[in-house]
């Protein structure tokens, strides 16, 4: 039972991380967007499609949906 409990702490405490990690992904990907990123027309487009899509879903609390897209447009252009 503290097994159980301790790990149901663990779990709620960890959900407010995945919702400060979307806005930290946010300015990642706004950043290399202002510095003029070496991509095709296509990705650029992706990209920007996604951030939008990741802002979406942190609004809505979905935020381990914001953090996967996100972590796909950050892929597209090349930063961790």
């Amino acid at each position: 039972m503290k097994r159980f409990v301790l790990a149901a702490a663990l779990s709620l405490a960890a959900a407010p991380a995945f919702a400060f990690h979307c806005p930290a992904d946010m300015a990642k990907i706004d950043a290399a967007l202002a510095s003029g990123p070496n991509l095709s027309a296509a990705e650029l487009a992706k990209v920007k499609e996604l951030r939008a899509e990741g802002e979406k879903y942190h609004a809505a609390g979905q935020h381990q949906q914001s953090v996967d897209v996100l972590a796909e447009a950050m892929k597209i252009l090349g930063i961790n």
